[in-house]
Formats: C-alpha cells, structure tokens, sequence
C-alpha cells in the first residue's frame, strides 16, 4: 500500500468519525483464562465501582488554566480514607507486584474522571510525600475491546505494557508522552526538532495501527515520545487509547493518516519523504512486527485463538471490514471471517507472511 494512497479527510471532505461511544463487551472466559495464565488477572484491593461514591465534582483546568475533559471528584472523609488505602495498595500491586514497604510515604493527591471515555475512566494521582514527585495510573470498566488492544500494543509494537485485570475492573499505568494534538502545536514546527525524523515515525506508526486494526488514533488518541539522541532528538508515537480495536466497519478507521485531525502529519510526510523511502519505512516496521509475531507466537496464537470466538462489534461492520480489506489486498482472504478477532488474524498474516517465511516453520 503506497502512503498517498489512503487521502486524509480533511482534503477527501470524508466523515472520519467513528461511534464516540461503543458498546462495552464483556469479558469471556476464553479471555479470562488467557489473562490469568500470563499474570494480568490478578485480585485487586479496589473496585471501579468503589470509585463511583463521590458527593461531587469540580472541573478541572491544566496548569495554563484551560478546561480539560477531566473533573475533580470529591469524596467525603470516611469514604476517601478507605479509597486511599486501597489506591495506594493497587499502586503497589502494579508496580512493584504488591510490595507496600515503600508505600508509608505515598499518598493520594487527587481522583479524576473522564466522562468523554468509553471507558469513563478514573485517573489516580499518586503522590511521594518524601520529594513531591507524582505519578499517575487509570481504573476503568473492564471491556474486552480494550483488554485485545492492550495486550496486541504489548506483544506487537515496540512499548511495554502495563495492566491488570479483575472482574469487572481494570487498572493501567500511565503512558507518558506529548499528546499529539499538543506535539503539532508545541514541538512540529520548531526548528530543533528533526521533521525528517518525525515524519519517518508517523509512517510505521501508521504501519502498526493498520496491522492489528487499532482504530480511531486521532492526535489526541496518541502520545511522543521524545528522546535525546547523541547529536539530536528521536521520537516515537504511542497509542494511548484501545478501546476502537477493531471494531470499525471501514478501512480508512483503521489508518491514522486518514484522520483529518492527523493532517500536518500526513502533509509533513508527503513534503519530508519520497515515495520510495516512505516504501522503505513501511518494510522496515513489517519486519518488526514480523519478528515480534515469530519470537511471541505461541502466546499470540492463544491470544488470536479467544478474540476469534469473541463478538467485539456489529456483524454488519465485520462483513464490512472483510468486504473492503479484501478489495485493499487484492484477495478473497477475508471472505470467512465471520468475527472482528477472525479478521485481525487474517489482518496480521497478510501484513507480515511474507516475512515470516524467512524465519522458518511455526
């Protein structure tokens, strides 16, 4: 697939929009056993629901005194006694797998949520009393879209992720990185960042989401990373938000270029790069998929295996996703993915077969 190919909606005039709020899909058991054989299931000192007894709330500016998406929730001091315990407590059993001898000195500095989620996520802000240093991690309703596009993040990109499940709950750690809506605002244009290199970036970022069917990476759905190198900057572009995996009807969802939102990246590409080294970089991050698939394979078939039998979308959208990949591809590959899971293992061999020849039998 040629970069230009795909033309961004803000040129197309196209609708980019997925639903803004998708059905939330439960946990099978299939999943479930897949995530307590790899360590994610784990019993948690706290429920989402426990989160959900605050009196009231207060909205919350950033540091520049500009209304964010998040509101301050306020508790009433028996309730946020207990919540304090127990958030410092899942703070340790996701960092340091429930050692609380460090935690004496932390405390819980502030309870966010978010009501334009899917998830209506709770942000956790742990604070060091000692050095005043803070960190931040997110409990949200468990939902099996997410949980897919979190585990697929791990085992086929180059980020590691965090999380644990229990129930009905889910717990993340924080992914840190320059928004990128903010990233186009703040660092795109300025002259000491290399626009080569973030172009480059974007193109296997592209590459990734296309090849797992990670839908809606509008800017502000993903985050840069930026770090200094030894005579400059190199960056890396990291989903933040899994809960549109795979569950779009249409193709061009699947493909962050196609965002309108996205559009000074795309047109950063197309004036940085030419045709053949935009081709370069597209191989280059279907090699490392294709290596990340060899070297996790067994785990990723077990994974592949439970999202197959899983219903993550509405069967129209699926027949529409096999439809129009299979017109992308030139096959008739998809005709019998009946599943969102069936078709995001189909997606995946026909993103990296070829290159997995080269390693061998599976």
């Amino acid at each position: 697939m040629q970069f230009s190919h795909i033309v961004n909606a803000k040129l197309s005039k196209e609708t980019d929009r997925p639903l803004m709020r998708k059905e939330i899909f439960p946990v099978s058991k299939g999943l479930q056993q897949y995530l307590e054989k790899y360590g994610r299931d784990k019993d948690l000192p706290i429920n989402y629901k426990d989160l959900l007894n605050y009196r009231f709330s207060d909205a919350l500016k950033d540091k520049n005194g500009k209304p964010t998406h998040w509101e301050t929730a306020i508790y009433d001091l028996k309730e946020m006694e207990f919540l304090r315990a127990s958030l410092i407590e899942t703070y340790a059993v996701l960092k340091t797998e429930g050692n609380l001898s460090f935690s004496k000195h932390l405390d819980v500095e502030r309870i966010d949520f978010c009501e334009f989620g899917n998830s209506i996520p709770f942000r956790i802000r742990i604070i060091n009393r000692i050095n005043g240093n803070y960190d931040h991690f997110y409990i949200k309703v468990a939902d099996a879209s997410r949980i897919y596009g979190l585990e697929l993040e791990h085992l086929l990109s180059p980020n590691y992720i965090v999380f644990l499940y229990h129930q009905n709950t889910l717990v993340e750690e924080h992914i840190a990185g320059v928004p990128g809506d903010l990233f186009i605002e703040r660092y795109l244009h300025n002259p000491e960042h290399n626009k080569i290199r973030i172009a480059k970036e974007f193109v296997k970022f592209n590459e990734r989401c296309f090849a797992r069917l990670l839908g809606d990476m509008r800017s502000y759905n993903f985050v840069a990373e930026i770090t200094p190198d030894i005579e400059d900057f190199q960056y890396r572009f990291r989903a933040i938000d899994f809960d549109q995996q795979s569950y779009e009807g249409a193709k061009n969802l699947y493909l962050p270029q196609f965002y309108k939102e996205n559009y000074e990246y795309v047109d950063l590409v197309l004036k940085s790069l030419s045709a053949e080294v935009i081709q370069q970089y597209q191989e280059e991050e279907r090699t490392s998929i294709a290596y990340r698939v060899y070297s996790k394979r067994r785990q990723l078939v077990e994974l592949l295996n439970a999202m197959v039998k899983d219903e993550l979308s509405i069967t129209y959208k699926v027949k529409m996703l096999a439809a129009q990949l299979n017109e992308h591809f030139h096959t008739h590959a998809f005709l019998k993915c009946n599943t969102m899971g069936a078709i995001v293992k189909k997606q995946l061999k026909q993103t990296v077969q070829f290159h997995l020849r080269k390693f061998g039998p599976m």
